[in-house]
């Protein structure tokens, strides 16, 4: 950890410099830190293990925290950030040493002079999901189930196409595989994914993204196709709507054609009744009764309904003060308190978010 901070010192006090004489750099950060109480009352302080953001029960912590550089000529970019947080340590688990501190490392060079065409390659965010890691950009404080179990990151290479006015963006991805950057798990296939975007207007936004790989060790690998639909629409410019939808199947056994199913809709409304403060409220289901992502071992497997709300108040643009109650209501009994099973879990997290 320690050389860590000596790299993000040095990286920060180039970049100062630099960034005197090359106007094209651009440095940011982003910190949020939380409180999470849940009401199941975890003997180890960590919340269901299909929770990855906000995941730390009665204590004070760091959701994330990150610095980053971006660098772009108009012709060339670059972006690299290095972080710290709870968030690092549940969803960068299975990477080697100082990877698991890389928010972003990319690289990218625009292909035509005339068309607005890229192709990067490095870590990157997820093409996935309208819900991202930084929690100060989406309307709810924690990510909804679908978003938990779906990429936050990925590492490949990728060619996007925007059209001369913004409106359609389609990204094609070529990656190491579902959130992995070192291939450990003995899976020689890579994988890909589509993303297509189409904004009619500023207040709208429509997105299709999938993803098809292999999951498992090559001798038993079975295929995962994903699909996620959602959009975005500002009614109005104090209320808006986000509806999404997500649908996986998966190989049951490698070689045949039976499949296991993933199922999950989304809808969140956000009102803004005051240019400071704003509320909203998300509900969701999701179905995973075979356990590809959340394994339960019991009848119905992960069949859950999510109930969210959130007040915020921003003082500045820059930093939100955040409050969400949460409440989770399964089907079958897989969430532990004292030592037993029950069907349902609360929470109440509060965090404060500020971006520079």
């Amino acid at each position: 950890m320690k050389k860590l901070l000596v790299t993000a010192l040095a990286l920060t006090t180039s970049i100062y410099v630099n960034a005197q004489e090359a106007p094209k750099l651009k440095v940011t950060g982003y910190l949020e830190t939380y409180y999470g109480y849940d009401f199941n009352e975890p003997s180890n302080n960590n919340r269901p293990g299909f929770v990855y953001s906000h995941n730390r029960h009665n204590e004070i912590n760091l959701n994330l925290g990150f610095i980053k550089a971006a660098y772009d000529s108009g012709k060339i970019r670059a972006n690299i950030a290095l972080m710290a947080g709870t968030y690092t340590n549940a969803n960068l688990a299975a990477e080697p040493g100082v990877l698991k501190n890389i928010f972003e490392a990319n690289a990218g060079i625009r292909l035509s002079e005339k068309q607005n065409i890229w192709v990067d390659a490095g870590i990157f965010s997820s093409h996935i999901g309208f819900e991202s890691a930084i929690s100060k950009d989406c309307w709810v404080l924690t990510r909804n189930i679908s978003s938990e179990n779906t990429p936050y990151y990925e590492s490949g290479a990728k060619v996007t196409y925007v059209s001369p006015k913004g409106q359609f963006t389609a990204t094609l991805l070529y990656l190491n595989g579902w959130q992995r950057i070192n291939r450990l798990d003995g899976n020689s296939k890579p994988a890909g994914g589509v993303q297509l975007t189409y904004k009619p207007t500023e207040k709208l936004t429509l997105n299709y993204s999938n993803y098809l790989g292999t999951e498992g060790a090559n001798a038993v690998r079975v295929t995962r196709f994903y699909h996620n639909f959602y959009a975005v629409a500002q009614l109005t410019d104090e209320f808006g709507l986000t509806a999404g939808f997500d649908y996986a199947t998966q190989q049951k056994v490698k070689g045949q054609s039976a499949k296991n199913e993933i199922i999950s809709p989304v809808l969140i409304a956000q009102y803004k009744f005051d240019p400071k403060f704003a509320i909203a409220a998300r509900a969701e289901y999701y179905e995973d009764r075979d356990g590809i992502f959340i394994a339960t071992g019991t009848e119905n497997g992960f069949e859950t309904m999510g109930y969210s709300l959130n007040l915020d108040y921003s003082p500045i643009s820059n930093a939100v003060l955040r409050l969400e109650g949460k409440v989770y209501d399964s089907k079958d009994k897989v969430f532990t308190r004292n030592l037993g099973l029950v069907n349902h879990n609360a929470t109440l997290t509060a965090s404060i978010a500020v971006s520079f």
